[in-house]
């Protein structure tokens, strides 16, 4: 019985994982022919605008999803659906007023918040991102219904349609609007949010209505003795559990406001670059240093997701057993994403924006100074989704207090150094989560008692990674020697590297079942390593 929770719990995890790897990859494809016809100077438009919107979207419905499948995972362990459904419905109207209270505050502030963000070329930006916080809102409530019933696929699957859709119009309404200006050309862009949202929300209730008579039939397993929650009880346990999880959102999204503030007044304080210069370092920041740095941790964000309503309902349970070893493979399962990507990107930082942006090419250096970020980024969203499963809902936003209280002094003084410029922004934004990562480690190991192996967590990803690191340096000058082609020499590290990890992680036997069954193919690949003893 254990094996199959547990087994339930890696399926759900991969199914998020996987539609979170597509969903970005889906993201990062089409920033690459946007970046094209706006440039960095449009992505820092764009960026200055978007990040406006996150704030918002954080403070409406950050929390919901996760705040949600807690509560209706906890209530359907204790039998109690018609409670569930309850909480679906109390938390549909309360996202629909915030929502759309946020949505209408965004639209008519856009001009006064141009200012404030120093951006006054991302007004039409803002306008067009507005509604998108309504309709989010609405998609998230069911998103975290559907996780705390147990099912992550109706939510994977609206995160690919939504990014299908965003791809798509963003691209081309910015294409159809550039040549107005750059402005418009970013506005275009970020206009695609909103209507990738739209088919997502369409999705995702479509599937709820032809799911919900499987739903109600649940009923007849409905333990009888007791209380009804009633519409207050259950609101005012809704923003107990999703306020904490806000803040600590919001908190870190804060940290991008504060370096868009930060760039835009310290650069111009060094008095060594123009407004549009200052335009293209911000572009470069968050188009390029973020958006690749990010990618990988997707996997991280899926996987917490997922851990969050299985942890909770092994809690319920008493199960502590379940609680640490659910604990001990995320974390796992992490450092083997998060590490290698860190080390790949770090190394091949310049040639990975040649390949990429051929017309806009600068950057590089972010990457390699901000790699190591990933690690700690994706060790401290792992971390939290933890703790908020367990009921530590405001440690892992006190700690991302700190860890931002931190960010600020070194972002002051790096970004006002001009030769620094920008890279103080990602030394800044790897020290806040260096200290939010360690912080919320510690709590989970005080809150649960569990201790990482730290040969199988971090040794063996680590030695592996290094390894591959030296393989894929190696393997791109060699290739650039014989044929002196970045994008051909860069694709052939970039497999050579991935052979070179699998095989060395292989050898170190780092690899365990559970990891292994959210590859493709994963059953075989276990059957084949058994039978030569390397798990």
């Amino acid at each position: 019985m254990q094996r199959d929770k547990k087994n339930t719990f890696v399926k759900q995890a991969a199914i998020l994982a996987s539609a979170g790897i597509m969903v970005r990859i889906l993201g990062f494809a089409y920033r690459l022919p946007l970046t094209d016809m706006i440039g960095d100077k449009g992505n820092g438009i764009y960026s200055a605008g978007y990040n406006l919107y996150n704030m918002f979207l954080v403070i409406s419905s950050a929390g919901l999803p996760a705040a949600i499948s807690k509560m209706v995972s906890e209530k359907i362990t204790l039998g109690q659906y018609k409670n569930a459904e309850k909480i679906f419905g109390v938390s549909l109207i309360n996202a629909g007023i915030l929502g759309l209270l946020f949505s209408v505050l965004m639209f008519f502030g856009a001009g006064r918040f141009c200012e404030i963000i120093e951006s006054p070329r991302s007004y039409y930006s803002i306008l067009t991102l507005s509604p998108t916080i309504f309709i989010v809102a609405l998609m998230s409530v069911f998103r975290g219904y559907f996780q705390g019933m147990g099912t992550t696929v109706p939510t994977a699957v609206s995160q690919i349609i939504e990014q299908i859709f965003n791809a798509f119009f963003s691209v081309y309404l910015a294409w159809l609007l550039v040549g107005l200006g750059v402005e418009y050309g970013a506005a275009g862009g970020t206009a695609g949010t909103g209507i990738g949202a739209f088919a997502g929300l369409i999705f995702i209730s479509i599937v709820f209505l032809k799911n919900k008579p499987s739903i109600k039939s649940r009923f007849k397993a409905d333990k009888a003795n007791y209380k009804t929650d009633s519409f207050k009880d259950i609101t005012a346990t809704l923003f107990k559990t999703a306020i904490p999880i806000i803040t600590g959102t919001a908190i870190f999204s804060m940290t991008n406001l504060i370096d868009m503030q930060m760039v835009n007044s310290r650069l111009a304080a060094s008095g060594a670059f123009s407004p549009e210069q200052i335009e293209a370092l911000y572009g470069q920041l968050t188009g390029k240093y973020v958006t690749l740095t990010t990618l990988p941790v997707s996997i991280s964000t899926a996987l917490a997701t997922a851990v969050l309503p299985s942890i909770a309902s092994s809690r319920v349970k008493g199960d502590s057993k379940a609680v640490k070893s659910k604990i001990s493979t995320t974390l796992r399962l992490t450092m083997i994403i998060s590490v290698p990507s860190a080390i790949g990107i770090g190394i091949l930082g310049d040639q990975i924006l040649r390949l990429l942006f051929p017309r806009y090419s600068g950057g590089g250096i972010l990457l390699k100074v901000g790699a190591l970020s990933i690690i700690f980024l994706a060790l401290s969203q792992i971390a939290t989704g933890v703790l908020q499963g367990i009921g530590k809902l405001q440690v892992p936003a006190i700690n991302a207090l700190i860890g931002s209280i931190f960010k600020i002094p070194v972002n002051y003084v790096l970004i006002g150094i001009a030769s620094v410029n920008v890279v103080g922004a990602v030394i800044s934004t790897t020290v806040c989560y260096i200290i939010a990562s360690g912080l919320n480690l510690f709590a989970l190991y005080k809150a649960t008692g569990t201790k990482p192996d730290l040969k199988s967590i971090l040794l063996k990803p680590v030695t592996a990674s290094l390894i591959m690191g030296a393989i894929c340096l190696g393997a791109y000058h060699t290739a650039y020697f014989i044929i002196p082609n970045n994008t051909f020499s860069t694709m052939f590290a970039i497999i050579c590297a991935i052979a070179a990890y699998l095989a060395a992680m292989i050898i170190l036997k780092g690899f365990e079942r559970e990891d292994l069954k959210l590859m493709p193919m994963g059953t075989k690949i276990i059957n084949f390593m058994d039978k030569r003893n390397l798990l």
